[in-house]
């Protein structure tokens, strides 16, 4: 298939790159950026040797029209407009937030802007979402942060373990989260030997679209109080989730729920008692790592989730949406080692 890649100069454009360079199905037919259009990719990646001299192309209906599937790797707020553009028999995974929710109003809140509607969310481990994205020919794929904190929630909500109305969460990102615009708070010397909580109190775009598909598993009233933390280090998500237990339960059993949920998931890793997540070792890869335990001091449920914001968090996860709606095996492309 001839694909395609929009907004490619950026970090989860980059990523897609280097990740796709490497499927057995998915030719990089075009390549694109805006303000870097004519310069040579190896220019804004210096690790993409293998492209050569090939430079990116100007972003244009008419060049996406010639693939099968493209990738929108833009910033939010500027898919929307461009996906009712693009010919139908076009497959779109779109990386931006722009078609993620639901409702209007959660829209207006935290993006503001023009509300674009809703597209199929692209989390496949979450019960029946493969078989809808299979059926699809457009894809929301979902927010780094919202990746980790749904598939650390997900099971212990399905069994109707925890009291969903009160998810307590911390994480912890790296800074190519934040995109590769210049920012003085991201440069080296502000980031460097420091951690900072940031759109503090529960300001955070990706709360809606959390508690969205929680909700969506049981019908439960899914509210989450999310404190994001800015890591000094370029790529990594690590999550803890909390929730108040609704009946005693033994760390072993939470485990068990927990294996069972993810047993066809070829991405989701839950680790054995006793090993902890860690970021180096998901880095490069679309892959999940958590660990479950009960604290039987405050009868509270936890779960510690490790991914790849750049991986599972976006392109690899991506990849993995858009082998599904072609109908290549889910692991096609995506069977990279950690870079650790």
């Amino acid at each position: 298939m001839n694909i395609g890649v929009v907004g490619a100069s950026g970090y989860a454009g980059g990523e897609l790159l280097r990740l796709l360079s490497g499927h057995p199905k998915f030719n990089l037919a075009y390549i694109s950026a805006g303000t870097n259009a004519g310069e040579e990719i190896v220019s804004v990646h210096p690790h993409l040797l293998h492209f050569g001299n090939r430079k990116f192309e100007e972003t244009s209906v008419a060049g996406i029209d010639k693939c099968d599937l493209v990738f929108l790797a833009l910033p939010h707020g500027q898919s929307a407009d461009l996906v009712t553009k693009i010919s139908e028999k076009v497959k779109v995974v779109d990386l931006g937030a722009d078609f993620r929710l639901a409702s209007k109003n959660s829209w207006e809140k935290y993006y503001g802007g023009s509300y674009a509607g809703q597209l199929t969310y692209g989390l496949p481990e979450i019960a029946g979402n493969s078989e809808l994205i299979a059926s699809s020919n457009r894809i929301a794929n979902p927010g780094c942060y919202a990746t980790a904190i749904i598939l650390g929630s997900a099971p212990a909500i399905a069994g109707k373990l925890i009291d969903a109305s009160d998810l307590v969460v911390v994480a912890a990102s790296g800074t190519t989260g934040a995109g590769r615009s210049a920012k003085i708070n991201l440069i080296g010397s502000e980031v460097m030997n420091n951690l900072v909580s940031y759109k503090f109190g529960g300001a955070h775009q990706h709360t809606p679209e959390i508690e969205e598909n929680l909700t969506k598993i049981n019908g439960a009233d899914v509210k989450i109080s999310f404190t994001p933390i800015l890591a000094p280090m370029p790529r990594g998500i690590l999550a803890t989730v909390t929730a108040k237990l609704l009946s005693p339960l033994t760390t072993e059993e939470i485990h068990k729920s927990y294996e069972d949920y993810f047993v066809n998931s070829p991405f989701v890793k839950v680790l054995q008692i006793g090993t902890m997540p860690q970021t180096s070792t998901t880095l490069g890869t679309n892959k999940v790592l958590m660990q479950v335990s009960v604290d039987s001091h405050t009868n509270r449920f936890v779960a510690s989730i490790a991914i790849d914001n750049l991986g599972k968090g976006a392109a690899g996860q991506a990849i993995q949406n858009a082998n599904l709606m072609c109908g290549y095996p889910e692991v096609s492309g995506l069977n990279q080692l950690a870079a650790k």
